[in-house]
């Protein structure tokens, strides 16, 4: 009720009314863009190429909301992007200069977000170049190299349109760019996904108790998913009590809020985009040894390949929350400010005993949290191979697709306080 009371309060005020429609609009562009066909392709053969299970490639699917199998012009989603944003956050930690860069502010920023998006550009092109001339060479009509070079620049174009779309949402509209579209096309695929339950449960493939299972399952998962994303460890500050002229100030006690998983769904993201690097490689190299060893040792359609995944994904999952966090998050920002406001935790000497502090109690929390996705992205995918079910990516796309709803309802939030806060000032 909170959150439909937030959008209708929302929805009133004509400023915050033109982001949410300029949103929503442009990820309608994004499936409009998802249903156009790549140029020169041969359909009939496309779809035969993805009869019955998929498999390997409903991992790509997942980020691109079905766009992949059909080979549409955003076939490549917004995967480059993501994968150039975590190269370029790892080297902020490896070399000095975007050490500095990260330091610098928001020229800085500016200057690293302008090096992401060559970046994207440059393994778009060497992904969509796999795709059309490994992966889905027999679906092209004209065997040309003109041919392949026009596929190669529209899949390319657009990734860069969707990182595009994407940054317009940022700066123009309500969320983040990046993680709505990927939500979008999860939500896409909720349809078919419900159809093809159906179908088997139809066909006598699945029973009535497996489907409930399911449902008790994601019901377990959205209720779990919503603890932790509002789940808050508070650190109780004191502030000091001090005269200015006859009055005096401070005394008041109030609370730091550490979230339970401060690095909200960006680790889960960041691990698939990884774990995607192997079966990419596989464009290359069709009906070859390296595709048999991916299919059969990486991929969470492959024996003993679904246990492989499953541990890379957990540990993926727990790398990036950590390291999100401690980009996300400064103890020793929070510690200088508390302390220059004469501010202090109770029991805990201000400086460097307070930054200790802080680091300690989110360590311990952010392990709470990245346990619980790591559990929730990779249990379905085990699960799978115990049951007639395919609900592989059902955790992972219900940790995205709620994790990303209440960030954009929280920044929603935040933009009405601060909109009301102005008016006051006013």
């Amino acid at each position: 009720m909170d959150l439909l009371r937030t959008v209708a309060q929302a929805w009133k005020v004509p400023e915050m009314r033109k982001k949410m429609l300029f949103t929503l609009v442009m990820l309608v562009i994004f499936r409009i863009g998802s249903n156009v066909p790549v140029p020169g392709i041969n359909r009939a053969t496309l779809l035969n190429m993805f009869t019955g299970d998929k498999g390997l490639f409903d991992l790509f699917d997942l980020f691109s909301g079905g766009a992949f199998s059909n080979f549409t012009i955003f076939a490549l989603s917004i995967t480059p992007y993501i994968t150039a944003s975590i190269i370029v956050q790892l080297l902020t930690v490896a070399f000095p200069y975007f050490e500095r860069l990260a330091k610098e502010g928001t020229a800085g920023r500016k200057k690293m977000a302008q090096i992401t998006r060559y970046m994207t550009v440059g393994l778009g092109l060497i992904q969509a170049f796999g795709l059309t001339v490994g992966l889905f060479r027999r679906a092209v009509v004209d065997q040309s190299a003109f041919s392949f070079a026009v596929i190669i620049l529209v899949l390319t174009a657009g990734t860069a349109f969707l990182m595009w779309l994407g940054e317009q949402i940022n700066e123009n509209g309500i969320g983040n760019g990046i993680s709505l579209i990927i939500f979008a096309g999860i939500v896409a695929r909720i349809p078919s996904g419900l159809r093809s339950i159906w179908t088997k449960y139809s066909d006598g493939n699945i029973s009535i108790i497996s489907i409930a299972l399911f449902a008790l399952f994601a019901i377990v998962v959205i209720v779990g998913i919503i603890a932790v994303q509002q789940g808050t460890r508070r650190i109780p500050v004191q502030y000091a009590k001090r005269v200015v002229g006859r009055k005096m100030y401070g005394g008041q006690s109030t609370h730091i809020p550490l979230k339970v998983n401060q690095a909200g769904v960006i680790p889960v993201i960041f691990a698939l985009s990884l774990l995607q690097f192997p079966l990419t490689i596989t464009y290359f190299f069709q009906k070859s040894g390296f595709t048999e060893f991916v299919t059969k040792w990486l991929s969470p359609a492959g024996m003993p390949g679904v246990w492989v995944y499953g541990t890379l994904n957990v540990v993926l999952i727990i790398f990036f929350t950590y390291f999100y966090t401690a980009v996300t998050f400064n103890p020793l920002e929070v510690a200088s400010n508390m302390k220059a406001n004469g501010g202090f935790i109770p029991g805990i000497r201000p400086g460097r005993a307070t930054v200790d502090y802080l680091q300690k109690v989110m360590t311990r929390i952010s392990l709470v949290g990245a346990i619980f996705l790591a559990v929730v992205a990779t249990l379905p995918t085990l699960l799978s191979h115990l049951t007639s079910l395919d609900i592989r990516f059902g955790g992972t796309s219900l940790l995205i697709a709620i994790g990303v709803a209440l960030e954009t309802m929280k920044q929603l939030e935040n933009q009405m306080v601060m909109r009301n806060y102005k008016g006051f000032l006013k």
